[in-house]
């Protein structure tokens, strides 16, 4: 068994999926615009990714933009068969770097487009639909016109599983009225919990629930019992926040990004960090 099958493994789509996967956002330049620093680099973790279990990569051709998706196909492709990959449609990038929203009908088919064309796919396996209503979080609205624009692109077979992006339960529940929803994708972590109902909702229904920013993202968290958890862990501060996600739910798909190899070994090595009691009443205080 190696280091990643340890933490098992859960249905995304019409797949079972081990529940460590890969973010590539990361390995655009800096602020997610652009090319990255060191191309082959880039392309070294993509690959030692896959060397070390990883079937799940999450990627956006916004980020860059057309800049990872780049790299995925360059790195990866001819995919295995047991490969998924799931990409984000519903927001571009400007020339000055700023995130525009980009979802009329028009904008969401060109962008399934650009993804097959770039990723080298004839089939996407999951889309989502990133809401756009608000940038920093989910915020209240009606998604059905876009949701349908994606159910409608998957009758045409141009992608298998939809899924959504910075939502409310109350938007997942709106899409699921026009179409099976294969996962969620939205900001959670310690200090960030508010999806707690959801994942729980979700883990109910058999529907995966993938956290991004497991340490906070662009303003990582600071926090002094977190450092200290690691230190007696003799681990780093991500590895116990990527167990803690992993213990949270089974339902929780987790994509961990990086452009360091080291960093990658080190998120990956996370599924054998099991958590006591101890550690979780200390983890829990963070959250409160």
């Amino acid at each position: 068994m190696s280091t990643i099958d340890h933490a098992g493994t859960y249905r995304l789509g019409s797949r079972e999926v081990r529940r460590l996967g890969y973010g590539a956002m990361q390995l655009a330049g800096p602020g997610v615009f652009g090319p990255p620093p060191d191309r082959e680099a880039a392309l070294a973790v993509l690959r030692e990714a896959l060397l070390l279990g990883v079937d799940h990569i999450d990627t956006a051709d916004f980020y860059g933009p057309y800049i990872t998706n780049g790299l995925i196909r360059e790195a990866l492709h001819p995919y295995p068969e047991d490969l998924t990959i799931v990409t984000k449609i519903g927001a571009r990038r400007d020339d000055k770097a700023n995130w525009l929203l980009a979802d009329s009908q028009q904008e969401l088919e060109q962008a399934v487009h650009d993804n097959l064309r770039n990723l080298g796919l004839a089939q996407l396996d999951v889309v989502n639909l990133r809401a756009m209503f608000d940038v920093h979080g989910p915020a209240k609205g009606s998604i059905a016109r876009q949701v349908e624009v994606l159910a409608g692109l998957r009758e045409r077979g141009l992608l298998r599983h939809v899924g959504l992006s910075n939502v409310t339960m109350a938007q997942v529940e709106e899409a699921q009225r026009i179409v099976p929803i294969a996962c969620v994708q939205n900001m959670y972590n310690l200090a960030h919990r508010q999806d707690d109902a959801m994942i729980d909702a979700l883990a109910r229904q058999g529907v995966a629930y993938v956290p991004f920013f497991p340490l906070g993202g662009f303003s990582p968290l600071q926090s002094s019992a977190l450092s200290a958890l690691a230190r007696r862990l003799a681990a780093t501060p991500m590895q116990v926040a990527i167990a803690w996600l992993l213990q949270r739910s089974p339902n929780i798909l987790l994509i961990p990004g990086t452009k360091s190899l080291t960093h990658l070994r080190e998120n990956l090595a996370s599924a054998s960090l099991v958590l006591d009691e101890e550690a979780l009443a200390a983890l829990e205080s963070i959250g409160r």
